[in-house]
């Protein structure tokens, strides 16, 4: 993606992409001879000229960058922890690891383990028959 958008004029240099991903100009030469790797450039760049995608995989790249900003402020003692449970909570936010809401769209998160248990019911004469209501018995 780097350097399709530096081939488009909208990325960094292709210096700073060598010093930043630690390649070489051989390196680069060996890539430029991969076909895969050369289509997988082409396409990046079409869709960075056709569909207007500069800004939005702009914002991608630097997100995925700010991570390693995000990681050393989590690890560093100097920070506060209400700023590392934020970050901590952005990070599983943006990663999609926040629990799923339920289907029956009532907005409670899906999670723990909910058991039921139907036994055949008993009954002398002298007893109510129970009956369960939202998980409580009630005679």
């Amino acid at each position: 993606m780097d350097i399709a958008l530096a081939l488009e004029g909208s990325g960094e240099s292709i210096d700073e992409i060598l010093s930043r991903h630690a390649i070489t100009v051989d390196d680069l030469g060996k890539f430029n001879s991969d076909s895969i790797f050369l289509a997988k450039v082409g396409h990046l760049r079409e869709e960075v000229r056709e569909k207007g995608m500069t800004f939005r995989l702009k914002a991608k790249a630097q997100a995925e960058e700010l991570l390693t900003t995000s990681w050393t402020l989590i690890h560093s003692p100097d920070v506060s922890a209400a700023v590392k449970a934020d970050l901590i909570k952005s990070t599983v936010k943006w990663g999609g690891l926040e629990p799923q809401k339920d289907m029956a769209g009532d907005g409670t998160n899906l999670g723990g383990v909910t058991i039921q248990i139907n036994l055949p019911q008993v009954v002398h004469a002298d007893q109510d028959i129970p009956k369960v209501i939202e998980g409580k018995v009630v005679h």
